[in-house]
C-alpha cells in the first residue's frame, strides 16, 4: 500500500501549487488490507471433523489489467486540460489548480479475496481515523449505498483553516478488486463537486 501513500503525497505537493486554496490538504495515510477470515467449522459427534480449508491468495500486486482497468475508470470525465493527470502503479489522480481540486482512483487487491462483511471492516470509523490522520480534523457526514453494491461515504475535512468536502465511492469490480474514487472539493465550490460526483456515478452522486 506504499503506492497509495506515494500517491497521495504527490498529490498534496501538486495542489500545492494552487492559489485555490493555497494550502493543501495532507495526503490520507496508508492502510493494510487484512486478510479475510476463514470460518471454522463446528462438528457434531456424529461429524466427521472437515479438513481445514486455506484460501488462495494471490499477488498483492498490481497487474497491467488493474492499471488498465483504473486508467479508464472515468471515461472522458477529466479530460479537459484543467484537470492534469498524474500517474502511479494502478492510481491516478488529478488536480484542477484553478479550482483547488483533487481527483483520485485506485483499484484494491484483496488478496485473499473478500466478501461484504470485510468491506465493512475496511471502510470503518477505525480505518476512516487512520487515513485522514494527516488532517487537523475530520467529520464524517453520512454514507449510503445502492442495490448494485456502491457505497459513497461523504466528509468534511479541515486542515490549515481551510474546509474540504469529500465524496469517497467503494465500487466491487472482481473477486479479489475493489474501486476506490475520491473526490475532493473546497467547501466553497460544492456545487461543482455535485456536477462531477453526478457525471461520475450518476446512480449515487450524494446520499441526499
Amino acid at each position: 500500500m506504499n503506492k497509495r501513500f506515494s500517491i497521495f503525497l504527490l498529490l498534496a505537493i501538486l495542489l500545492s501549487s494552487c492559489g485555490k486554496p493555497a494550502t493543501p490538504p495532507p495526503p490520507p495515510t496508508a492502510t493494510q488490507i487484512p486478510p479475510t477470515s476463514t470460518p471454522t467449522a463446528t462438528a457434531t459427534p456424529t461429524q466427521l471433523i472437515p479438513a481445514t480449508v486455506t484460501p488462495v491468495c494471490i499477488s498483492s500486486e498490481p497487474t497491467q489489467a488493474d492499471i488498465d482497468r483504473v486508467f479508464s475508470y472515468t471515461g472522458e470525465i477529466f479530460n479537459d486540460p484543467a484537470w492534469e493527470r498524474t500517474e502511479i502503479g494502478a492510481s491516478v489522480s488529478w488536480q484542477n489548480v484553478g479550482h483547488g481540486a483533487a481527483v483520485y482512483v485506485e483499484s484494491l487487491v484483496f488478496p485473499c479475496g473478500y466478501e461484504d462483511p470485510d468491506l465493512n471492516v475496511y471502510f470503518s470509523d477505525q480505518n476512516w481515523q487512520a487515513i485522514f490522520a494527516n488532517y487537523e480534523s475530520y467529520q464524517f457526514v453520512t454514507k449510503c449505498r445502492t442495490d448494485t453494491g456502491i457505497r459513497l461515504y461523504q466528509f468534511k475535512t479541515q486542515n490549515q483553516g481551510f474546509t474540504y468536502t469529500i465524496n469517497y465511492w467503494a465500487q466491487s469490480d472482481t473477486d479479489t478488486r475493489v474501486i476506490v474514487a475520491m473526490i475532493v472539493f473546497p467547501f466553497e465550490e460544492q456545487a461543482l463537486l455535485g456536477t462531477y460526483s453526478a457525471q461520475l456515478f450518476p446512480d449515487l452522486p450524494n446520499c441526499s
